[in-house]
């Protein structure tokens, strides 16, 4: 069977895509596809359904919720601290088998959600 080699890309809705790219590309690094495509470093990726009644991702009529890999968690966190962003963490949400994760929240209000994986074994 043939499968699909990785996502190719992430599109939603937006206010103001501008902005909105905007605001990826300061915080996150990610350059808005006019600029270049982003290309990722090779890594783990995660697609999973989750119940239609999850309050994982926030507000009941989200729909989705995008979780980008970053190499060092606290270093994020303390670069969007500096930029004046906070991020949710919780400890039920860490463990060594899956990693590192924290909650922001786009000027949109869509929840991104930043995961390091946990160390290659």
């Amino acid at each position: 069977m043939e499968k699909v080699t990785g996502i190719g890309g992430v599109f939603f809705r937006a206010r103001d895509p501008q902005a909105l790219a905007a605001w990826y590309r300061d915080h996150l690094g990610i350059d808005p596809i006019s600029e270049s495509l982003w290309t990722q470093n090779a890594g783990p990726t995660v697609f999973t359904p989750f119940d239609q009644d999850t309050a994982y991702f926030g507000r009941p009529e989200q729909q989705w919720m995008i979780n980008f890999r970053v190499r060092d968690l606290d270093a994020m966190l303390a670069q969007l601290a500096r930029s004046g962003l906070a991020a949710e963490t919780r400890a039920e949400w860490d463990t060594p088998e899956t990693g590192r994760f924290a909650r922001i929240h786009d000027p949109e209000g869509n929840p991104v959600e930043l995961w390091e994986p946990p160390p290659a074994r």
